[in-house]
């Protein structure tokens, strides 16, 4: 399902600091983030083994897309494979508001997806989601502050959206003008294994025990087709000097691990 949040160009220091779990079944296949690709279009981030795309990835040209499912109850099973969406930008040279549009064209085809698109050199940055289901694919400019993406639409106050908002907010208040270090986010605010009050889940139609065990920032549940829940976190911090870093905590034979790539937008 995966969670965001992210402070954008409201910062001293980091013109984008974004945190993101990326949720899914424990037995996909998948490869950490490394650099892949070929040429001047060579792709940061983590590897969907299976369906060949990814959740997240980065460009030194200083693209970055990455994305969140929609939690609704019936899934298309001949759609197209959704981590094909930051791809698109990732690997083309047209604005973020060019992809968004030609994807917005699609939208029908694809499960429910939120997707966010950003050029960090002309700081523009995109979110597209084809849902509410049946109507038309929404497109609208992201501004600059604090925002949280869960498995509705961007900024829905959904109980672990809310928590893990809150949390972030905390955090840089404590740091005051001070860079944040990425081990430090990732232990203290996307380990967080609370869940929403069964009271207050959102009502998506689908299971309400399935829901629940969903709405904790750091997911793991156990379900027929084997675990499910949180494999990677990552953290992008891009400074406005153009510096980067990719830091990702991720799993691996039941092992975590972690480590950080560095790289300079050009």
């Amino acid at each position: 399902m995966c969670i965001a949040a992210w402070i954008w160009q409201a910062h001293p220091v980091h013109q984008l600091l974004l945190l993101l779990n990326r949720d899914e079944f424990h037995s996909r296949p998948t490869k950490a983030v490394g650099w892949w690709g070929e040429g001047s279009k060579k792709i940061l981030g983590g590897k969907d083994v299976l369906g060949g795309g990814t959740w997240m990835g980065c460009t030194k040209d200083g693209r970055l897309a990455f994305l969140t499912n929609v939690l609704e109850p019936d899934a298309m099973p001949n759609a197209r494979t959704r981590g094909d969406l930051p791809l698109r930008f990732l690997q083309s040279n047209k604005t973020p508001l060019e992809i968004a549009t030609e994807v917005a064209k699609e939208a029908d085809e694809y499960n429910g997806f939120n997707l966010i698109l950003a050029d960090l050199t002309t700081n523009v940055m995109v979110y597209v989601s084809n849902r509410p289901k049946g109507q038309p694919a929404t497109i609208q400019l992201v501004p600059p502050g604090l925002h949280v993406l869960s498995n509705a639409r961007l900024d829905s106050p959904w109980q672990k959206a809310i928590r893990l908002g809150k949390s972030f907010r905390e955090l840089l208040r404590k740091h005051g003008d001070d860079e944040v270090e990425a081990k430090d986010i990732v232990e203290s605010l996307m380990t967080d294994t609370t869940k929403a009050d069964k009271n207050r889940l959102p009502n998506t139609g689908c299971d309400p025990d399935w829901e629940h065990g969903l709405s904790s920032i750091f997911i793991e549940v156990q379900t027929d087709q084997g675990l499910y829940g949180t494999r990677s976190t990552a953290v992008l911090s891009v400074n406005y000097d153009g510096e980067a870093s990719l830091y990702e905590k991720y799993l691996e034979s039941g092992i975590w691990k972690d480590h950080t790539v560095h790289y300079q937008i050009e």
